[in-house]
């Protein structure tokens, strides 16, 4: 190794005590629950247990495997200290203090476009605030939601590990979805979220001390910590209840969303989230899911208030494709104008906007699931500038055979050079 660098491999050596910590935690909590029937405030069946210790195990047989290649790093560091590179030390600390003074970016959104935007600023900044919505009731996040209790952990999870620093091996870990038994579909990182908040009693403190763990590069923040549904008013009156039901029953309806809105309506943000959009250079919405995604942020009780009369430029990303169910048909600026809608008429100065090509290939297996190209037309380009907002054009896409993404890397200078702007402004 020709770089000794000390700080992060004494660091690495921190995780995976800690990891191996929480490993020895559920060990014993499986082992007292099993075998001596010692009842414990999660659950109390066999096969529960069963799992626990399994887990524990597992925690315990990685944190060590992980801690002993960090020490033999450290070790062989001392063997080769004399083709330690002082010019590449000076470059990584340069790079880390620049990191550090670079633009406050908060985002504001949730899904998969957010964690993409994340893992390209983080290259950029090291002062960026995710704030994500929590009314997820799908998949593994709704099942934890439902048994334990907790605050939906995926979005939150998937911000985490994009802000993080971790090995390959890691993310795999964290990323990895159990295919039998009772965890059947369920993500390791999303039950590590769970038992962080079992043991701390507190979701957002849960989530700190993952990204303490996880050494993630600036906050990732519910916007919520209250147990909130999303509702949606659709054509002819219809209303339905739960995120995940709202596509659904559009698609079925063949009716569109009019509005969206929370329960309990009067649901309270962190003040730590209010403070940072208060000192942010740029706050960013999406990209993501427009109403499932995006917009429940803003109508958490006084956040839109606070993007708002932040002096930070605000800017709002689009989606490459439309969301079936959800924004069938939208161009641009029908994402725009339901975000003014849901907050203030005047709250977006830009909009950033893909006109990058596709493979027909990757279009049409998208288009047979009802998905299209967010389109740009002439009048959406009228209306956007007579509201003051301007367009930012540009090839931001990222595609293979099966998915189609924002361009993180280019999506992300972008955006760092309109928060250095909106700094020197």
């Amino acid at each position: 190794m020709k770089i000794l660098r000390w700080r992060r491999l004494l660091f690495n050596i921190k995780h995976w005590i800690a990891l191996g910590a929480l490993g020895f935690i559920l060990f014993l909590s499986g082992v007292v629950t099993f075998f001596y029937g010692v009842q414990i405030p999660w659950r109390n069946d066999r096969m529960f247990s069963s799992t626990l210790i399994i887990l524990g195990v597992f925690l315990l047989g990685v944190a060590g495997s992980g801690g002993i290649r960090a020490l033999l790093k450290i070790i062989r560091s001392f063997n080769n200290y004399r083709v330690f590179d002082s010019n590449a030390v000076d470059e990584i600390i340069h790079r880390e203090q620049v990191l550090s003074k670079g633009p406050k970016i908060v985002v504001l959104g949730g899904g998969t476009g957010l964690s993409v935007l994340l893992r390209g600023l983080k290259n950029y900044t090291s002062n960026i605030t995710a704030i994500v919505t929590v009314a997820d009731d799908g998949g593994g996040s709704g099942v934890l939601r439902d048994e334990m209790g907790m605050l939906p952990p995926g979005d939150i999870r998937n911000c985490i590990l994009a802000l993080a620093d971790t090995e390959p091996t890691m993310q795999k870990l964290l990323n990895h979805r159990f295919k039998e038994g009772s965890l059947k579909g369920q993500s390791f990182g999303n039950l590590f979220i769970a038992a962080m908040n079992e043991i701390y009693g507190d979701f957002n403190k849960a989530i700190k001390e993952m990204s303490n763990v996880l050494a993630v590069k600036g906050k990732v923040l519910p916007v919520t910590l209250e147990d909130i549904e999303l509702v949606a008013e659709l054509q002819g009156g219809i209303k339905v209840k739960g995120e995940s039901e709202i596509p659904i029953k559009s698609r079925e309806t063949g009716k569109r969303i009019e509005r969206v809105r929370i329960e309990p309506d009067h649901s309270k943000p962190l003040d730590e989230s209010l403070f940072e959009i208060s000192n942010a250079d740029c706050i960013v919405l999406g990209p993501g899911s427009l109403y499932t995604s995006v917009i429940p942020n803003l109508l958490v009780e006084g956040m839109a208030k606070a993007v708002k009369e932040s002096k930070a430029t605000k800017v709002y990303i689009g989606n490459v494709m439309t969301q079936p169910g959800e924004t069938d048909g939208y161009g641009i600026y029908d994402h725009v104008e339901a975000v003014l809608e849901h907050s203030y008429d005047d709250m977006i100065d830009y909009v950033i906007s893909n006109i990058g090509v596709i493979p027909e290939e990757t279009l049409k297996r998208y288009s047979e699931d009802g998905a299209e190209m967010v389109s740009i037309t002439e009048e959406d380009e009228e209306k956007l500038r007579a509201k003051g907002i301007v367009l930012v054009k540009d090839k931001l896409v990222e595609s293979d055979k099966e998915k189609i993404r924002h361009d993180s890397n280019e999506l992300s200078q972008i955006i760092v050079k309109i928060a250095l702007a909106s700094r020197l402004k």
